[in-house]
């Protein structure tokens, strides 16, 4: 390749790693050092002299605003890893981000839809799947060269040495073995089972970890046991304060295979080995990996080869391999009780790109009028009731926020009460609570009943830390109470101004009718929205018992009449519009089988994905602008875990469907 289109290099950071990674690049095939870009002028400069480099930035900041520089290596600490991986995305940098590419899961996953949105390259600097030693492997384990695998040992640890001041033992530098080394076990593991599945990768169905949490506050030395699919079991270990044979061996029906150097395995070029030991034979065989090309520059070369792709080729870190590790690395860490201080409220006093939060110029959002309420309202309401971590809330609301997004549904019993604190917090630390609209809901049975109402709304307010809700909803109806007691009752409270309307969830249209018919009579307000399901797909069974469709066409032809604001549940169908998902054949999901599963809602499938492939769009984003076109005022609850789903709902916004097409799709109805 000629130099003048070589891979152009910036590399953020001069630590160990960062002087490993320029020796590497030095010696690949696709790339060349650029740019170094330090906290320190000084640092820059003696960066660059050692290492010939060109251009010497005294800030991160100035070496992603290099026009000079196509892709970044982020050698800093863990915590800076997600906020500068976004900031290159957004300077239009491809990113090789050293591991852990953030922190948790919830990090990671921003950072990854923010590439993608972007359309940079990103990839998590796990070296050795770069290696053709990692790929032979795969390879042997693909032809049943030890039969069936059964049970996998990884270990990554070593000594460092303990000093609180340093990152290695630095809780608010995300010290610990875990993140620095123990992702290295992990990848091995789930990329083994995967391979033994017929996969890239797989994901435990069982996890149990032990620990040692030193004085600072980080994980010194961890061990942990894994199950997967199939019987298969993996031993993982690692630490930062201990010694150990880094080894793999992973022991199939026919044989075992041992990997002496797994991890940083023929830094300049050489020969590796792979020890095969089949139980039929005596002899242990060797097999000879040699390459004559660097470590770190193979992992450059990996990323220029796949920059159209936007991620690295198996058995390199894809995206969804990466999100799959740290959920794992996640998951590790709470078995132990590790938590860092970046992942509490203080850590969260700006969101994770570390500028402050303000709506983006392309935000797609549109806006819809609820009854009674001054407050525009996004016309996708964003579901609190899976942000299970303040992390995730924070990354998902901030998201949200900057899409355009002022429209939070929760409840009172949404993870006990844990989901409302989740977002009160974040309300208070972004200071937004005039420019949100929160729906929150109370007095789900069996404690439906004027008494309990007031009791767990008083609690939610306490939870929401604010002395209001925008609209307040009663989570089910109780017919054994008349209607008039709990239309008096929100009255009272939305005349002490602790809710500025109301409205009901889950009720019938009798009851709704009734509702509003006694306080007209009785000069009082009436219900200004509903939230029942509403969705293309049919609700053949309950999702939760007591829990009501508006999806039939009486349902409909009444809130046409009617003209009620309709906040819909479950308005996709809880994933039934993406075929990986529901299909006649997958019955291990029993809330997608019990509850949607039908030869109609099948064929509804099938024309959401027949329009789909027209509009270029997913089937989930045809079914949400079905709801979307209603000719009745809809404001859709969408349920969203990562950042990369809240973008997908939201192509939605941009595709409003003619009546023609709604009923089409919904099989002539």
């Amino acid at each position: 390749m000629d130099s003048t289109k070589k891979l152009r290099w910036g590399i953020l950071g001069t630590g160990g790693i960062a002087k490993a990674f320029a020796r590497g690049v030095a010696h690949s095939r696709t790339g060349v050092l650029a740019a170094v870009g330090s906290r320190s002028a000084d640092g820059a400069e003696k960066f660059g002299a050692e290492f010939g480099v060109p251009r010497r930035h005294p800030s991160y900041e100035a070496l992603l605003a290099d026009r000079e520089v196509d892709a970044v290596y982020i050698a800093t600490p863990h915590p800076f890893h997600a906020e500068l991986s976004m900031r290159a995305a957004e300077a239009g940098k491809h990113v090789l981000c050293e591991k852990p590419a953030s922190l948790n899961a919830a990090m990671v996953a921003a950072v990854i839809e923010c590439a993608q949105r972007h359309k940079v390259f990103f990839m998590e600097a796990y070296m050795y799947r770069c290696h053709p030693q990692t790929a032979k492997l795969v390879d042997l384990i693909r032809s049943g060269a030890i039969g069936e695998v059964r049970h996998i040992q990884a270990a990554f640890s070593f000594h460092g040495g303990f000093n609180p001041e340093k990152r290695l033992f630095n809780n608010a530098l995300g010290g610990g073995g875990i993140l620095d080394v123990g992702g290295y076990p992990t990848t091995m593991a789930r990329l083994v089972a995967g391979v033994a599945l017929g996969r890239e990768f797989a994901e435990p169905v069982e996890f149990k970890a032990v620990g040692m949490i030193g004085e600072s506050r980080c994980d010194e030395w961890s061990c942990a046991v894994a199950k997967f699919e199939k019987g298969i079991t993996a031993e993982l270990s690692t630490g930062v304060s201990v010694m150990q044979d880094n080894v793999v061996r992973i022991y199939g029906s026919a044989g075992n295979l041992v990997v002496p150097t797994p991890w940083v395995v023929s830094r300049e070029g050489g020969v590796s080995k792979i020890l095969l030991k089949k139980n039929s034979e005596k002899d242990v065989q060797e097999i000879l990996v040699e390459t004559p090309e660097w470590l770190y520059g193979i992992e450059a070369d990996t990323v220029a080869e796949n920059l159209a792709a936007g991620q690295a080729k198996f058995p390199a870190m894809s995206h969804a391999d990466t999100l799959g590790n740290i959920r794992l690395q996640d998951a590790w860490r709470e078995q132990i009780g590790l938590e860092y201080d970046a992942e509490k409220e203080a850590g969260w006093s700006l969101p994770l790109h570390k500028r402050p939060l303000v709506r983006r110029k392309d935000a797609p959002m549109i806006y819809g009028k609820v009854p009674g309420l001054e407050k525009p309202v996004a016309r996708l309401v964003m579901g609190v009731d899976n942000q299970n971590t303040l992390s995730q809330a924070c990354v998902m609301f901030d998201d949200y926020f900057e899409r355009g997004g002022n429209a939070f549904d929760s409840a009172y019993i949404y993870g006990g009460g844990k989901h409302e604190t989740n977002l009160g917090t974040w309300i208070r630390l972004r200071n937004l609570r005039e420019q949100v609209v929160i729906l929150d809901k109370g007095a789900h049975t069996p404690f439906c009943d004027p008494a309990s109402l007031t009791k767990q709304h008083l609690e939610s307010l306490q939870r929401l830390q604010t002395d209001y809700v925008d609209i307040y909803m009663m989570h089910r109806d109780n017919t054994d109470i008349p209607v008039g007691e709990f239309i008096d009752v929100m009255n009272e409270h939305q005349k002490a101004g602790r809710m500025r309307v109301f409205g009901a969830s889950n009720w019938t249209i009798e009851r709704l009718q009734a509702a509003n018919d006694y306080a007209k009579k009785k000069g009082l307000n009436t219900f200004s929205a509903v939230s029942n399901n509403l969705s293309l797909a049919r609700m053949v069974n309950p999702v939760w018992g007591g829990s009501l469709s508006f999806s039939d066409p009486a349902s409909r032809a009444w809130l046409t009449k009617n003209q009620v604001a309709l906040m819909p549940w479950s308005s996709q169908a809880r994933g039934f519009f993406v075929p990986e998902r529901a299909r006649p054949d997958l019955l291990a999901d029993k809330s997608l089988s019990h509850c949607w599963y039908s030869d109609d809602n099948f064929q509804r499938q099938a024309r959401a994905l027949e329009l789909a492939k027209k509009k270029g769009v997913s089937g989930v984003t045809i079914a949400l602008a079905y709801v979307l076109s209603q000719p009745f005022p809809t404001f859709p609850l969408i349920g969203p875990r990562v950042p990369a789903e809240t973008a997908d709902s939201f192509r939605g916004l941009g595709l409003m469907l003619t009546p023609e097409e709604c009923k089409w799709l919904n099989l002539g109805e």
